[in-house]
């Protein structure tokens, strides 16, 4: 599940990052969750064929066949092994795909009666990473036009899993041209990137609750805290030490 991240990377880092021309203006955000816009990178037409463009979205995907959204659960996450196949990911799948620039996502660690545990997983490097979405624009009653995406999810690797049993998709650099390729890469033709293993190597860092609630968007939300409590075996206790240098309760 991936129901909170942040893009604190600067507009010109995450145009370096997707190879954009340009990315508009915007403040760092820490704690980003459903329904606020968030950034996408898609193609689009351009001079001389299609280009990469950062464009801003609604989180929170809602079908083109939609005729009230407010009927429909918030789809904020899609899981990738079934998105190909599901009536309201299907179409987004084989046509519009995309990539959410961010630089870390948030999970809680539930254990027995305790209080859940957020942890703030991230780049141990930094870098800005791409989370594989689906993007859909959806055609109000009142003629009005709502861009929506969807971030999706695959289950989460070994040292992961200690705390989520699922995590974002992570495209890699090299692999941008192959997901945003819709016209020359169909769902089979890319299922190969529908994994959580970048994320598996990410730094884990314990923070406090403050990060629960959506109206605390300052830095001191990503504050390393104490943990709650002690991992139970030693592979996961490896994910919770210091490093080298979906969804709230």
């Amino acid at each position: 599940m991936c129901g909170r991240f942040a893009l604190t990377a600067s507009p010109q880092e995450v145009a370096a990052a997707f190879d954009l021309v340009s990315v508009d203006p915007f403040p760092p955000r820490f704690n980003i969750a459903p329904t606020q816009p968030v950034l996408h990178v898609a193609l689009h037409p351009g001079r001389g064929g299609p280009r990469r463009e950062a464009r801003l979205a609604r989180w929170g995907l809602i079908p083109g066949w939609a005729k009230d959204p407010a009927h429909l659960p918030l789809l904020f996450n899609a899981r990738s092994e079934t998105a190909a196949e599901r009536q309201s990911f299907r179409g987004a799948m084989r046509h519009r795909r995309c990539l959410v620039p961010a630089t870390a996502f948030y999970e809680w660690r539930r254990a027995g009666a305790g209080k859940p545990q957020p942890f703030l997983v991230r780049p141990a490097d930094g870098a800005v990473a791409a989370f594989a979405g689906l993007h859909e624009t959806f055609l109000a009653a009142d003629g009005s036009e709502i861009d929506t995406v969807t971030i999706l999810t695959a289950a989460a690797g070994p040292r992961l899993s200690a705390i989520h049993e699922r995590a974002p998709v992570v495209i890699a650099p090299d692999d941008f041209e192959r997901w945003l390729d819709v016209s020359g890469q169909s769902p089979a033709g890319i299922r190969d990137l529908l994994h959580a293993e970048h994320v598996d190597g990410w730094e884990a860092v314990p923070v406090s609750d403050r990060v629960n609630a959506v109206a605390n968007m300052g830095p001191e939300v990503q504050d390393r805290v104490a943990e709650a409590a002690a991992p139970e075996s030693p592979d996961q206790l490896s994910l919770f030490r210091e490093p080298s240098d979906g969804r709230t309760p």
